[in-house]
C-alpha cells in the first residue's frame, strides 16, 4: 500500500486561472496560425511576418507544385480528340449549268497611305538565367495598384511551365498559367499594390535558358526564388 500526498484545495488552479490559461493558449495558437501556418502552407501572409521569415516563399512553392500536379492529372483524364474530317460533296449535288458571272473587282481610286511602324521603346530591364531539369525560379515587379508593365520572355532549349501571379498587403492573385510554353509577351496590370510577376519551372530533361524583358510602370525587378 502506497501513501500518496494529495494536493490541497489551495494548490489546485482556480477557475479564473484555467480560463486565463485557455485564453492565452488560444491567442498563441492564433498567432502561430497567422504568422507561420498560413504563409508556409497557403502563401497567405496578412501580417508580413511570413515574408520576413522566408515562409511565404515556401507556401508559394507548395501551391505551385499542387497546381502543377492537378494540371498533370487533369491532362491525363482528357481524351485525345480526333481531327475533324471535311465531308466531300455528295454525288447527288447538282452543279448549275450557267453559273452567274463573277462581279468585277473594284479598283481603288486613290492609293492608301503607308503607315510607318513606330519604334518600340527600349526595355527597362532584361535578365537571362539557366534552369536545370525540374528547377524553378521566380521574378517579380514591385508595382502600385493599377500600374501597367509590358513584358516579353522566351525559353531557349525547350518550353517551360509558368504562373503569372501577384501578392502583397495580405492579398494574392493568379493572372495566367501555362504549360509547355516556349515564349510569351503582353501587359501586366497590378490588381493591388505589391509584387507581381512570374514563376517558371523547367520540366524538360535538359537545361533551358530563359530571357525575361520588362518595361513600364514599376519600381524594380526582383528575383524572389
Amino acid at each position: 500500500m502506497y501513501n500518496t500526498d494529495m494536493p490541497s484545495r489551495n494548490e489546485l488552479p482556480s477557475s479564473a486561472q484555467l480560463i486565463r490559461s485557455t485564453i492565452i493558449a488560444v491567442i498563441v495558437a492564433l498567432v502561430l496560425l497567422v504568422t507561420v501556418v498560413m504563409p508556409a502552407e497557403y502563401a497567405l501572409d496578412p501580417t508580413g511576418a511570413g515574408r520576413l521569415l522566408g515562409l511565404t516563399e515556401m507556401g508559394e512553392i507548395k501551391e505551385q507544385l499542387a497546381r502543377e500536379a492537378a494540371a498533370d492529372e487533369a491532362a491525363q483524364m482528357v481524351p485525345v480528340q480526333a481531327a475533324s474530317v471535311e465531308s466531300a460533296p455528295e454525288a447527288g449535288d447538282s452543279v448549275p449549268e450557267n453559273p452567274a458571272p463573277a462581279a468585277p473587282e473594284v479598283q481603288p481610286t486613290e492609293a492608301e497611305p503607308v503607315l510607318q511602324a513606330v519604334a518600340e521603346p527600349e526595355w527597362k530591364d532584361e535578365v537571362s538565367f539557366v534552369l536545370s531539369p525540374g528547377e524553378g525560379t521566380e521574378f517579380k515587379l514591385t508595382m502600385e495598384e493599377g500600374a501597367v508593365a509590358n513584358f516579353s520572355w522566351v525559353s531557349e532549349g525547350g518550353p517551360v511551365n509558368f504562373d503569372t501571379h501577384g501578392d502583397g498587403s495580405g492579398q494574392s492573385i493568379s493572372y495566367e498559367k501555362g504549360r509547355g510554353i516556349p515564349e510569351d509577351e503582353g501587359a501586366l496590370e497590378a490588381a493591388f499594390t505589391g509584387n507581381h510577376g512570374w514563376f517558371f519551372r523547367n520540366r524538360n530533361s535538359n537545361d533551358v535558358t530563359l530571357v525575361l524583358r520588362t518595361r513600364g510602370e514599376y519600381g524594380e525587378l526582383k528575383k524572389m526564388l
